[in-house]
């Protein structure tokens, strides 16, 4: 089997493109919207909800995005949140992890954004199904990135937890993606998302063997250039005032395993998938 675009010397190119891109502070288009992936995530939107379709892994992805989300609110030094809580999931797709928090006795309510009205159309219909979901505020889907939201004006406008989840590995800037999200967290909030280190590994595993040998995920789902390490995310928060301060930033590797599904992973943030929190300083 041949192997697409994987000479050394693309790789490195890629890698250094990809560095660039990241730290770059020239300016953004207005928008974090890439056409090329909301075409290929539209083709996909029919199955979103199929589990053994070609959204299988998120399925599957599911639960850890809640432990790993619990992890973050009981880690904090300030008692964690005592009222119900309020989601922003941008880049919800077909809607897997916003159902699933909003049915939450601990949520408050959940605003699913994306920018694919094909995907999004999926993940209304499907909510329709659960007679709950229809309270009202519980949860809405608006088809929208995030430049078009409105910046909230007041705490009461934030939310509590904004997150991203397989999200940034799909934005041509990176930078300018995740400073549009920060006003939309409150004082003493979190932004959770999981994405892909940008390694020898996640190469072999998430391109070669996923898209091209058993087929886990539909042939150019990613692009290895778009990956973002875990220090490179790390440094932009440490880089932003009134984030992450005393230590509070959450790292957890994570790995797929077949026939056992997705296993936390210590350390596996430096080679693989992971997952990343950073709190908003309270």
């Amino acid at each position: 089997m041949a192997i697409r675009g994987t000479t050394l010397r693309n790789i490195l190119l890629s890698r250094k493109v990809t560095l660039l891109r990241y730290y770059s502070t020239s300016p953004s288009s207005t928008s974090s919207v890439n056409p090329a992936e909301v075409s290929h995530f539209n083709a996909l939107a029919s199955t979103w909800w199929d589990p053994h379709g070609s959204s299988r892994l998120l399925h599957l992805m599911n639960p850890l995005r809640h432990d790993f989300i619990a992890s973050c609110l009981t880690s904090q030094r300030s008692p964690a949140p005592s009222h119900k809580l309020r989601y922003l999931d941008v880049g919800c797709g077909g809607g897997i992890f916003a159902e699933s928090a909003a049915r939450l006795a601990t949520t408050a309510s959940v605003t699913g954004i994306d920018p694919s009205a094909e995907v999004l159309k999926i993940a209304q219909e499907h909510g329709r199904q659960d007679p709950m979901l229809h309270q009202s505020g519980r949860l809405q889907y608006l088809n929208k990135s995030i430049e078009d939201l409105p910046i909230p004006q007041n705490v009461e406008e934030q939310f509590d937890v904004l997150t991203l989840f397989e999200v940034i590995e799909h934005i041509n800037q990176p930078a300018p993606f995740l400073q549009s999200c920060l006003p939309f967290v409150k004082p003493g909030g979190w932004v959770v998302l999981s994405t892909i280190a940008r390694t020898w590994t996640s190469w072999l595993t998430t391109k070669f063997v996923a898209e091209e040998v058993v087929r886990l995920v539909p042939r150019g789902t990613h692009e290895w250039s778009k990956y973002v390490n875990e220090i490179e995310i790390r440094k932009f928060f440490q880089g932003q005032k009134g984030w992450a301060s005393e230590g509070a930033v959450r790292a957890m590797g994570c790995m797929y395993v077949p026939g056992l599904g997705w296993r936390m992973v210590s350390g596996g943030e430096q080679w693989g998938n992971y997952f990343f929190g950073v709190r908003k300083d309270p």
